[in-house]
């Protein structure tokens, strides 16, 4: 396996504006993050981290255009990591720098295990946690960094995980009103900044010039909560602690490498959309690996693939390795040059950001409309999202998988036991290589080339989503989309939400799709999730697309 993730020098302007842009929205993010994973003093470590694994991970990683930094998730285990430790009798009143070589020894120690992984070629198997599974995850998540946000936005310290968060606002309520000020103000910066602004300027940045001067303005330094003293100069080489409480460390860091493995393929899934490249997930967990041990020695959060920092990345011309280099080297620049003015940043404003982040990571498009498709489904999405915000958040994912797991087991066996007593030629297992009806390959003939014509077979579950979603790039060199479902009796729901996914990018790309030959449960299932171009046959779907293409 080749560790270094080849690139050219064949768009070197795309590659510098795509890491630029996206420095500009890390920057905040990295000490947003970095606060909210190791309370006051902790910025600076976020930023640490977004140049330590951005620069690795773009350079041994498996996705060209990936950007890595600390992240939601991976904010949110670090802090879980101080938790655990003071649960054990680390005290709670440590400063960021004390408790730092704890937290960094688990650091050093996801990162091994994530280049472990990749040398175990696990990558594609992470892929295929089920949807209702990283749905709820993700919403847990999101649900924890609002809930461990409420304290610093109302201006009053917290640690400790959700329970003992909240339990501290509750309990001391005082809140200060120059913080409140502040977050009101970067709330209504990063809700309400028009999206003409936000294309030129990120919200989080625009909040962090204009709240943070005019918060010295009218409050000065010492009615609010800030950043404090940032080192001077590059991060230096620390050596983590590896001899106390290492059964927490190890622990910790296997949940960091897991929950990091997780955060960045699916971010590499969504760079391999818009960017119509296709990732290698075993060495993009070696670079991510390489990244968050480096970060480990270095005192930096430990990062994943950044969904908002990727995609923004894409969009502004960053399409190689060298985009993610470009990002750090930038957020570098930044680090040495403007540290004392980052010191002035309200943690206020810092949480009013991550407010932002929370709700943006809570999947309510899937959340809302759950129960439509399999109150099964939701219960597990559901039950997963409940576990990651009042248990354990590995733990969470291991029991939803499981129990996803067994149900599709169950609806699969149930379809194989229906298909016993079934007269239809169709069952056998040869399916997939009888070809079309007379008929209708003369009609396929008739659109000379400009039908896409799929046909799926067999029962659909999470496991062939993927296949499905990568398809989803083939679309746009045809006029006119046809699924054949008339062989599935069955329809997981990540495979629907993957077929909607391709009628949705047909649709935008100024394509018609048609889903042709859905019966029974399986149509009643897209008709109620609201799939649009539903065709009682394959032929009739053929026909429609003929007619289409004649008065097009």
């Amino acid at each position: 396996m080749t560790l270094i993730n080849g690139f050219h020098l064949k768009n070197v302007r795309g590659d510098v504006l795509g890491g630029l842009t996206a420095a500009v929205v890390a920057l905040p993010l990295a000490l947003a993050f970095g606060n909210a994973a190791l309370g006051p003093g902790g910025a600076i470590y976020g930023l640490y981290g977004a140049v330590v694994v951005g620069f690795l991970a773009a350079l041994f990683g498996g996705t060209p255009a990936q950007v890595s930094g600390p992240t939601g998730p991976m904010s949110v285990t670090v802090a879980g990591v101080v938790a655990s430790l003071a649960a054990v009798g680390v005290p709670r009143d440590l400063s960021a720098e004390q408790i730092l070589p704890l937290v960094m020894a688990a650091v050093v120690i996801g990162g091994l295990f994530q280049i472990l992984f990749g040398f175990l070629k696990l990558g594609k198997y992470i892929t295929l946690v089920p949807y209702s599974v990283v749905s709820g995850f993700m919403s847990g998540i999101g649900v924890i960094i609002i809930a461990l946000q409420i304290g610093p936005l109302l201006g009053i310290s917290t640690r400790g995980g959700v329970l003992e968060s909240l339990n501290k606002v509750f309990s001391q309520f005082e809140p200060n009103a120059a913080a409140i000020a502040v977050a009101i103000m970067t709330l209504g910066i990063v809700f309400l900044t028009p999206r003409k602004i936000t294309e030129w300027v990120p919200s989080p940045l625009l909040a962090l010039l204009i709240v943070t001067p005019l918060s010295i303005l009218f409050f000065g330094d010492t009615a609010i909560d800030r950043i404090g003293e940032i080192p001077k100069g590059v991060p230096s080489l620390n050596l983590p602690s590896f001899n106390l409480y290492l059964p927490i460390i190890v622990k910790a860091g296997l949940v960091l490498a897991v929950l990091g493995a997780i955060d960045s393929l699916l971010t590499s899934l969504v760079a391999d959309n818009i960017s119509q490249t296709r990732h290698n997930s075993d060495r993009e967990l070696i670079g991510q690996g390489i990244g968050n041990a480096v970060a480990g020695l270095f005192s930096g959060l430990p990062g994943a693939g950044a969904t908002m920092r990727t995609v923004i990345n894409v969009k502004s011309g960053g399409s190689t390795p060298l985009s993610g280099m470009v990002h750090s080297i930038v957020l570098l620049i930044v680090l040495v040059g403007a540290g004392p003015l980052a010191e002035k940043i309200p943690t206020a404003l810092l949480a009013g950001i991550l407010i932002k982040v929370g709700l943006d990571i809570i999947d309510w498009g899937f959340l809302l409309r759950a129960h439509r498709l399999s109150l099964k489904t939701a219960s597990v999405m559901y039950g997963v999202l409940f576990m990651t915000v009042f248990w354990d958040l590995i733990w969470a994912v291991l029991v939803g998988v499981f129990i996803a797991n067994m149900l599709t087991i169950d609806s699969i066996t149930q379809t194989q036991l229906e298909g016993m007593d079934a007269d239809n030629p169709l069952g056998n297992a040869n399916a997939d290589e009888l070809p079309l009806p007379t008929d209708e390959q003369q009609l396929l003939e008739q659109c000379s080339g400009e039908v896409m014509l799929f046909r799926l077979k067999g029962p659909l579950s999470f496991g062939a989503a993927k296949g499905i979603t990568e398809r989803i790039m083939l679309i746009r060199k045809y006029k006119i989309l046809i699924l054949d479902i008339t062989d599935v009796p069955r329809l997981g729901i990540t495979a629907t939400l993957a077929i909607e996914d391709m009628i949705q990018e047909a649709i935008v790309n100024s394509r018609k799709a048609y889903v042709a030959g859905a019966q029974g449960t399986v149509k009643e299932r897209l008709s109620r999730f609201g799939v649009q171009g539903l065709i009682s046959t394959r032929k009739e779907a053929l026909q429609v697309a003929i007619n289409d293409l004649q008065t097009s």
